[in-house]
């Protein structure tokens, strides 16, 4: 096999792994994240196999679910059109939903550790809000 036959392998090789892995070194955001993992129960709840929130869940910090490209907080549902992993730090662009508007939202989060991340406020440095991926039993 020629040198390029052996490169060109490789490279396939390496992204089938990708495909089958998901993104490489892609942070994980898929899961529950409340402000406080002591507040957990009291944010999230599960009501027939499907994770949602508390009736008081703002009261107690608030969160927000990811699953997939979907983005759901207590009052809006957001699709996520644009990602960007940069590191430990993404950039989503999410077209978000409430009852009474549409919007874009811009997030940007910096993973902390596998179960931590911190949102991040883009012109206002010293702004962040901090959040822990919740057991979803």
């Amino acid at each position: 096999m020629s040198i390029f036959g052996k490169i060109v392998a490789v490279a396939l090789s390496f992204s089938a792994i990708v495909a089958l892995t998901g993104r490489a070194g892609a942070v994980d955001l898929n899961g529950a994240w409340a402000t406080s993992a002591d507040q957990c129960e009291k944010v999230f709840s599960r009501e027939g196999g499907k994770l949602g929130f508390t009736e008081m869940s703002e009261v107690y910090g608030g969160g927000f679910i990811v699953d997939g490209d979907q983005l759901i907080g207590k009052f809006a549902h957001c699709k996520i059109r644009a990602r960007k992993d940069s590191g430990t730090s993404v950039n989503l662009i999410a077209a978000c939903a409430t009852d009474i508007m549409l919007s874009s939202v811009q997030f940007n989060v910096k993973a902390l550790d596998a179960d931590n991340i911190a949102r991040l406020f883009p012109g206002m440095e010293d702004m962040e809000i901090r959040y822990r991926r919740c057991p979803t039993r």
